[in-house]
């Protein structure tokens, strides 16, 4: 396995220093060895503050494969690509910050609502609203295909770290690097089967209420109230204002938004069923196969959302790679909070 144990990094230090603290970590990057080491200690000053003026340029749109996929993209046409994928309940704009940062290095940044969300749209009403893992990932790999990229950086968190850990895993000769905010998150239908303590089940809360009607219900008629409360349990120390949050909450009116969001909840549980056809896919994947790419692994100090500890994935990169801690309060929603430390992180994975 390669690798060594987290570098602790402080966003707001990193702010004011010009990166000095990545640069030595990207000096390490291609060493080998299984992590180890304990993390240094910084002195954290506090997330960053985006304000909800930054944005994109006009939104594209694209047909890839079941979809059409809205999308943002910065930089030149023939930059290398960068693909930034989003997590639940949160859109692209938490790549406001980040993709303006990579896009002036040259890289080609492709931003896309997943499906259920912003401008995304099924082509058929045909089609199921299905949810899970394997799904979001193929939905990537059409996208690729649509744009005519062969190989990109993947990069996400959330639901987007997971999809980007797949398409790492499933086809690692489409993407040249991955950066995975709280690292492996490939899963399998058993495993969601298996009670845990109540303290994580505690964690869960949202998954179970959703397993019910009640919980369907419930959130499609108060997205907004759900996707503010899982904000702030999930990043307390992140005081993102009413516009920030409302820029993002628009993208979960979309009108497949709950059905997709409830279904990829109850197929983890093993309480709904997914598409036949990717069924080779989901064993795969419930191999938890070893992503060989290059990879950088983030973790927020403060990510009040269940994690898994950096201990517990290691060894499922046997390529180059590092786990960063990313200091100063920093918590779910990374790039967001974070977006010198993310970008940072994907042009250092870029780095041979």
């Amino acid at each position: 396995m390669v690798g060594k144990w987290p570098e602790t990094i402080d966003e707001s230090r990193r702010r004011l220093l010009g990166i000095v603290a990545v640069g030595l970590a990207a000096t390490e990057f291609g060493s080998t060895g299984a992590a180890s080491a304990t993390p240094r200690a910084t002195v954290p000053l506090g997330p960053h503050k985006s304000g909800a003026s930054a944005s994109f340029a006009p939104l594209k749109q694209i047909e890839a494969g079941v979809l059409n996929v809205g999308y943002a993209e910065a930089g030149p046409a023939d930059g290398a690509p960068v693909i930034l994928l989003h997590g639940w309940p949160y859109d692209i704009h938490s790549y406001v910050d980040v993709a303006p940062q990579l896009a002036g290095k040259g890289y080609r940044v492709i931003v896309p609502y997943l499906r259920g969300y912003g401008s995304t749209r099924f082509l058929s009403d045909e089609t199921p609203r299905n949810g899970q893992q394997s799904v979001v990932a193929i939905d990537i790999i059409a996208l690729m295909d649509a744009l005519k990229i062969e190989r990109a950086i993947v990069a996400g968190f959330d639901w987007g770290a997971r999809t980007a850990d797949i398409v790492a895993a499933l086809w690692p000769e489409r993407c040249k690097a991955l950066v995975s905010v709280s690292g492996y998150l490939i899963g399998n239908q058993e495993a969601g089967r298996i009670p845990l303590p109540p303290k994580a089940e505690l964690q869960w809360w949202y998954q179970y209420y959703f397993a019910t009607d009640r919980g369907r219900a419930g959130y499609d008629k108060y997205r907004r109230d759900f996707a503010k409360l899982i904000w702030q349990i999930a990043s307390p120390k992140w005081n993102f204002d009413d516009a920030t949050f409302e820029r993002s909450a628009a993208a979960l009116d979309n009108p497949d938004h709950v059905a997709i969001v409830i279904h990829n909840y109850r197929w983890r549980l093993g309480l709904a069923n997914g598409e036949s056809k990717y069924d080779g896919l989901e064993k795969r994947l419930a191999a938890a196969p070893v992503i060989a790419v290059p990879t950088i692994t983030l973790e927020g100090d403060a990510n009040g959302a269940p994690h898994p500890d950096p201990n517990a994935y290691a060894a499922k990169f046997s390529g180059r790679y590092e786990n960063r801690i990313i200091t100063g309060g920093i918590g779910h929603n990374l790039p967001q909070e974070a977006p010198q430390a993310f970008a940072q992180a994907v042009i250092d994975v870029d780095r041979h």
